[in-house]
């Protein structure tokens, strides 16, 4: 055991008194738990096993609660001794299987080797919480898969031969990492009257051809991001699966683990000293079940009595405002938004055309607006109460750690992909503060993200597409750190029109001076920081608990796809026409783009607005006053946002073309002065208003006439 190559132990029990027949006995209560367990009168396990080895699957999926209930001291010898039990378990599927299906004396050569995949509904173990009392024993885990190597090959019995005399033997391997060492003498009886002449030493080699292999993968499984603990790096484990439980994931899903904890030892590098008692953990997989609905986290089930307390809290008339105040309930004010941050927790409906193109349902937010408005407070509020959700602040994200990075694998030095924030949130909400101080080509990442709902990457050789269907919630400053009323939204607002054109709500959050709501505020504040219940407007806490809020949302999610009726859609599309017109309009006043676009995307925005609030309350069509909320909601956000410049009168717009003729009047090709001579001059002396020299400025630079030098200070006239 103690040699610095893996050491392997024999299946056999070495207890002198528990003889074969207990193994026997053991293998007989298998078989008789695979041909006599039923419910219902249908026995579930005989007609899965002929079904499979119909269909050429030779294995057989167990429910360890159907074994408990069959025999008990069974599945505690299963749990707790696995190694020694699952042989005897896999030789009982592989009697039963042959009895089925062939009948004669070598039946049991040629009948191929069966699997049995567990699963059970028993408690979950965190990998955090793995330690040495679990080896060998069976263990479930849930997890995020974060690599899988490609299918390799396990022999399960070599085929050897000894190089001088050919005598051939085989020898079985055990499964998972575990290796082995092939003997160091030919061990050939030698027959009478023969010379013993001895072979030398290590004369045997692999005759791979006669030899029997399984395939198997590795896995690498790593915690999922909300059940870390703050300040600690996620952990993960390997998992050695095989035969049927191979390709049975990809990297990004979420899955839960039911397996055999085990050891291996690691090969040694070369000059390190051998520490022969030092071995590393891994996981032999013994079922692997993927959570299909994402938005569920392995808790897709919900009972009959959850399901009647859902169908009716979504026919109260007010389910709406409720939901809406319940979203961050210490906050005060804000309606508009939190009924906006609903629809975007609930989400649209997801639609694939016939022709095979996706149109996404999930609802982008962004929040724009001065310092100490409550965004962060509303977004950390979301992280915790969507189903899945990830955190990121601006400047602490890159490209790669949004959508995704191509690692290397330190053994076997192939590349593999690691998903980032998107895509970890597949299914659910990605949470980015600080949005505005983001690198522009990080925020570039993310815009495929945002309408296509896939990562395409093309990196170190590897081109892929990994899914991203999350919700993106964006909190930002305007530029000057406040919002400047006097100036455009464009003047405003840092971004291009690409990226906010995929927002389908954007609000701007002003910090608006007015004493009577400051005092109501004050109140609040104080009441929320002295533990009091506020008297006035809403509680501290929600009418719909966090956990209600939670489950409600998945609920949603997975039971309900609403569609327009034909009179919302009517109305709909006679609506978006009204919207470009006055968008147009507003354009031509202010002899400027708007910096937010209205596109068939906002168009998009609104059928997707509707939906979500029809599938709040559980209702299968979108009917004309969801349409009108949807509409209400789009104008108090995003076309308030474009209609914040509109403001400029038909006088100060004249008055600015006065300043423009004066100051290309003024300066002649090539001249420069500074900003304070010019404010003198038209501002002192003529009369104009400062605003209007501002804004003249602004719109010479941009048509090129002028260029600011010297951070703003000076002025030059460049050109026509």
């Amino acid at each position: 055991m103690d040699r610095a190559s893996v050491f392997s132990l024999s299946v056999l029990p070495s207890d002198p008194e528990v003889g074969d027949d207990s193994r026997a006995q053991t293998q007989a209560k298998f078989v008789s738990f695979i041909s006599a367990f039923r419910l219902d009168n249908s026995f579930i396990y005989r007609d899965q096993l002929k079904e499979n080895i119909l269909t050429k699957l030779y294995y057989l999926d167990v429910d360890i609660a159907h074994l408990i209930s069959y025999n008990e001291e069974l599945a505690h010898r299963l749990a707790n001794e696995p190694a020694d039990i699952i042989p005897l378990f896999e030789a009982a599927v592989k009697e039963c299987g042959r009895r089925m299906v062939f009948v004669g004396p070598d039946a049991s050569k040629s009948f191929p080797e069966c699997q049995v995949l567990l699963h059970s509904s028993a408690n979950l173990t965190s990998i955090r919480d793995l330690n040495a009392s679990f080896i060998s024993k069976l263990v479930r885990i849930p997890g995020i898969v974060i690599g899988a190597s490609t299918l390799t090959s396990k022999a399960t019995t070599l085929h050897i031969m000894c190089r001088q005399c050919r005598h051939t033997k085989n020898i079985p391997v055990l499964g998972g990492f575990s290796g082995i060492s092939l003997p160091r003498i030919c061990d050939r009886p030698s027959l009478p009257g023969e010379d013993a002449e001895k072979c030398p030493l290590d004369p045997y080699f692999v005759i791979h051809e006669k030899s029997t292999f399984i395939d198997q993968q590795v896995l690498k499984l790593q915690e999922a991001p909300d059940m870390v603990p703050v300040g600690e790096l996620p952990r993960h484990i390997l998992l050695s699966a095989d035969r049927y439980l191979t390709n049975r994931v990809v990297p990004g899903s979420r899955c839960t683990v039911m397996g055999i904890f085990t050891i291996y030892q690691q090969k040694q590098a070369k000059g390190a000293g051998n520490a022969v008692a030092i071995r590393n953990p891994y996981i032999r997989v013994m079922g692997i079940h993927a959570d299909v609905d994402h938005t569920a986290k392995g808790q897709a089930i919900f009972s009959e009595d959850e399901e009647q307390e859902f169908l009716e809290m979504s026919r109260l008339p007010n389910i709406y405002e409720m939901f809406a105040n319940s979203i961050a309930p210490s906050i005060y004010g804000n309606a508009d938004i939190k009924k906006a941050i609903a629809c975007l927790l609930v989400g649209g409906s997801k639609k694939i055309l016939p022709d095979g193109m996706k149109l996404r349902g999930d609802i982008n937010v962004l929040l724009l607006g001065d310092p100490g408005t409550a965004k962060s407070q509303l977004l950390k509020f979301v992280e915790k109460v969507s189903p899945i959700a990830v955190y990121t602040s601006g400047k602490g994200s890159s490209a790669a750690g949004l959508t995704a990075s191509v690692q290397r694998d330190p053994q076997s030095r192939e590349f593999y992909l690691e998903g980032g924030a998107m895509v970890l949130a597949d299914g659910g909400v990605v949470c980015i503060d600080e949005f505005d101080k983001m690198r522009d080509e990080d925020r570039v990442a993310i815009h495929e993200a945002m309408e296509q709902q896939t990562i395409s990457i093309a990196k170190a050789g590897i081109t892929t597409i990994l899914n991203s269907r999350t919700s993106v919630l964006a909190a930002a400053n305007p530029i000057f750190g406040r919002y400047d009323d006097m100036k455009s939204p464009g003047d405003n607002i840092d971004f291009q029109t690409t990226i906010l054109s995929r927002f389908d709500m954007i609000f701007i959050v002003k910090d608006d001076h007015n004493p009577a709501r400051d005092e109501t505020i004050a109140r609040h504040v104080m009441d929320v920081h002295m533990g009091k219940q506020p008297t006035e407007q809403g509680s501290v806490t929600g009418e719909i608990s966090m956990e209600k809020m939670k489950r409600y949302i998945s609920y949603c999610r997975s039971r309900c796809a609403p569609r327009l009726s034909d009179a919302a859609a009517e109305k709909l599309s006679s609506h978006f026409v009204s919207i470009r017109r006055q968008v147009h309009q507003a354009e031509i006043d202010s002899n400027e783009r708007s910096s937010i676009p209205i596109t068939v995307r906002q168009l998009e925005a609104i059928i997707r607005i509707t939906e979500s609030l029809a599938k709040l309350s559980l209702s299968p069509v979108a009917t004309e006053e969801h349409v009108d909320e949807a509409i209400r909601l789009f104008l108090a956000s995003t076309m308030d946002a474009v209609g914040q410049g509109a403001t400029t009168s038909q006088e100060l717009l004249a008055e600015i073309n006065k300043v423009s003729e004066e100051l290309v009047r003024r300066l002649p090709i090539g001249w420069s002065t500074s900003l304070a001579t010019l404010r003198r001059e038209l501002v002192g002396n003529r009369g104009y208003s400062e605003n209007a020299l501002t804004r003249a400025l602004i719109i010479l630079s941009r048509k090129e006439t002028v260029q600011f030098r010297n951070g703003g200070a000076n002025i030059y006239r460049s050109g026509m």
